[in-house]
C-alpha cells in the first residue's frame, strides 16, 4: 500500500525534479533551480549561511556511487545542502563478494543494489546516471558524456579505481581482471565455457584449457584461488565425471615472499597451508612478465600453460583523477590535504580508492572499503562545517581489522587490539560481517539462502553461461585453440 508523502516533502521533490539532465529538453546544461539555470556568479551558500529555502542551498556533486560516494551522500541527508550523485551505472556493487559471482557461488543480483532504491528516502538527493568525462574546476562544472554539465559548490570525487596491469605485456588484451560485475561474469563464463569445450574436445585439457593462473596474493587473489579450487572439485565430482582432469592445475603467483602481505605472519602461514591443502599451486617470490593465451611467462623463466589468467595484482586510481587536473602520486591517486580536500582546490574533495589519504604515521592508506566509508562520512561533515563557517578537521582513519576467506570453513580475521582468529570461527565471523555490510534486506536474505544451500549440499547453483559473453569468448577461444 502506497504511503502518501507529506506536503513539505512533495514540494521539495518537485524542486528536485528540475535536476534531471537537460539533454532531455534539448539543453546542454543541467538546471539546478526550478525554472532557471544555476548561472555563474549566483552560487548560494559560499558567503551566506546555508539556511533558508532549499533552492538556495549549496550544491554538492558526488562522482561515484561506491562505498565512499554513498557514505558521503548518506551523511549529507540532514544537511542544508542539495546533493547530486553521479555514476555511470544505476547500481552499487558489493565488491568484496564479486569473487563469489566469478566462481558461481552467487548470482549477480545478490551483490548489486539499485542506487535509486537505496537512496529514495533522501529528499535532498538527486541521482544522475552518466559518465563524467572531465571536471572544470575553474568554472566549477562537471562535464558528462554527451556534453551536458552540472555546476557545483562542492565536489566529491569518489570514482574508485580500475585494474592495474603494471605494463605487463598481454595483460590488457587477454587477462581477466576482477573489479566490476562485468569482470566477474566474464570470468565465470570463461571458466564454465572452457569446461564445456573440454567436454567436447578432451585433447585440449593437456594444452592448458582448464588451467587457471591467478596473479596476486592479496585478499582478492587468495579468495579467488580458494573458491576456484572448490568449484573445480564440484565440477569434477558432479558435472564432468568422465573427464580426466588429473593434470589440471590452479596456480596462484605472488611476487612477494608471502601471501596476504598486510596480515600477521601467522595468518599468512594459515592461508598458504589452506590453499595448498585445497590443491592450489602457490608460487612465491616470482612475477608474471608476459601473457598470451595458453602461455604465462614468469620472471624466473618458468612458463605456465594456462588459457585463463585472472588478474588480481592490484588497482590504480580511476582515470578521472587525471581529468580533474589535480596533483597525483603513486598509482595515480589524488594528493589530498589532511581534511581530504584536494591540494590547491579547497572546494574539491577526494575519497576512497582515488585519494592518496595517509594514516597516522604518514603511510598511504589501503584501497579498501573501510577507508572509503570513513573518508566519505568525514568529507560530508567537512562540507557541512565549511558551509557553516567552521574550520576544517583532519581525517583520522580507524582500522576496523582485516579478513580474507579461503573457502569452506576457512578464513583469517585480524581485529583491533591484536586479536587474530583463523579456521571455522574466522569463517563464521567473515560471513556475519559481510552479511551486515551488504546493502538491502532482500540481498542479505538471498545470500544467506545461497550460502546455506551451498554449505548443506556442497553445490553451487549459479553455474550459468550467459549468451551475451558466450559468442565473443567462443570466437577468441576457437581462434587460439585451432
Amino acid at each position: 500500500m502506497a504511503v502518501p508523502a507529506r506536503a513539505g516533502n512533495r514540494r521539495h521533490c518537485q524542486r528536485l525534479l528540475s535536476w534531471h539532465v537537460a539533454v532531455r529538453a534539448g539543453c546542454d546544461r543541467v538546471p539546478l533551480r526550478a525554472g532557471r539555470f544555476h548561472q555563474r556568479g549566483e552560487r548560494p551558500g559560499l558567503t551566506e549561511p546555508s539556511t533558508g529555502q532549499p533552492d538556495r542551498w549549496p550544491v554538492v556533486v558526488i562522482v561515484g556511487a561506491g562505498f565512499g560516494g554513498l557514505s558521503a551522500a548518506g551523511a549529507l541527508a540532514r544537511g542544508a545542502v542539495r546533493v547530486c550523485l553521479i555514476d555511470q551505472r544505476n547500481f552499487q556493487t558489493f565488491q568484496p563478494l564479486l569473487y563469489q559471482v566469478a566462481t558461481a557461488g552467487l548470482d549477480p543480483n545478490d551483490v548489486c543494489s539499485s542506487v535509486r532504491g537505496m537512496m529514495f528516502r533522501q529528499a535532498n538527493l538527486e541521482f544522475v546516471m552518466g559518465r563524467v568525462d572531465r571536471v572544470d574546476t575553474r568554472s566549477r562544472q562537471v562535464v558528462l558524456d554527451g556534453g551536458s554539465t552540472i555546476e557545483f559548490d562542492y565536489l566529491v570525487i569518489a570514482a574508485g579505481a580500475v585494474s592495474n596491469d603494471f605494463g605487463v605485456e598481454g595483460v590488457e588484451g587477454y587477462a581477466l581482471p576482477l573489479y566490476t560485475l562485468d569482470d566477474a561474469l566474464k570470468i565465470r563464463t570463461r571458466i564454465l565455457l572452457n569446461w564445456e569445450r573440454a567436454n567436447r574436445s578432451p585433447h585440449l585439457i593437456g594444452q592448458g584449457l582448464l588451467d587457471v593462473v591467478i596473479a596476486g596474493g592479496g585478499p582478492t587473489g587468495v579468495e579467488v584461488a580458494g573458491a576456484l579450487a572448490e568449484l573445480y572439485g564440484l565440477l569434477r565430482r558432479r558435472d564432468y565425471r568422465n573427464l580426466d582432469t588429473s593434470e589440471v592445475h590452479l596456480t596462484l603467483v605472488e611476487g612477494g615472499d608471502d601471501l596476504l602481505a598486510p596480515f600477521h605472519r601467522a595468518s599468512r602461514r594459515a592461508a598458504l597451508a589452506t590453499l595448498r591443502e585445497k590443491g592450489v599451486d602457490v608460487v612465491l617470490s616470482d612475477m608474471i612478465t608476459g601473457y598470451e593465451p595458453g602461455r604465462v611467462q614468469l620472471r624466473s623463466g618458468r612458463v605456465l600453460a594456462a588459457r585463463t589468467l585472472v588478474w588480481a595484482a592490484g588497482v590504480k586510481a580511476s582515470p578521472l583523477a587525471a581529468a580533474c587536473g589535480a596533483e597525483q602520486t603513486r598509482g595515480g591517486r589524488i594528493v589530498v590535504n589532511d581534511d581530504l580536500s584536494v591540494a590547491g582546490l579547497p572546494e574539491v574533495f577526494a575519497i576512497g580508492d582515488v585519494a592518496a589519504a595517509v594514516g597516522a604515521s604518514g603511510e598511504l592508506l589501503p584501497q579498501v572499503a573501510q577507508v572509503a566509508i570513513q573518508s566519505g562520512k568525514h568529507v560530508a561533515h567537512q562540507i557541512l562545517r565549511r558551509s557553516s563557517g567552521l574550520p576544517a578537521e583532519p581525517f583520522r582513519y580507524r582500522d576496523r581489522g582485516s579478513m580474507a576467506t579461503i573457502g569452506r570453513n576457512q578464513a583469517v580475521v585480524e581485529l583491533p587490539f591484536g586479536l587474530r582468529i583463523s579456521g571455522r570461527l574466522a569463517w563464521l565471523t567473515w560471513l556475519v560481517l559481510h552479511l551486515l555490510y551488504l546493502a538491502g534486506v532482500r540481498n542479505r536474505f538471498h545470500v544467506l539462502v545461497n550460502w546455506s544451500w551451498s554449505y548443506l549440499t556442497y553445490d553451487r547453483g549459479a553455474r550459468l553461461i550467459q549468451d551475451r559473453d558466450r559468442d565473443q569468448l567462443e570466437r577468441r577461444l576457437t581462434k587460439h585453440d585451432l
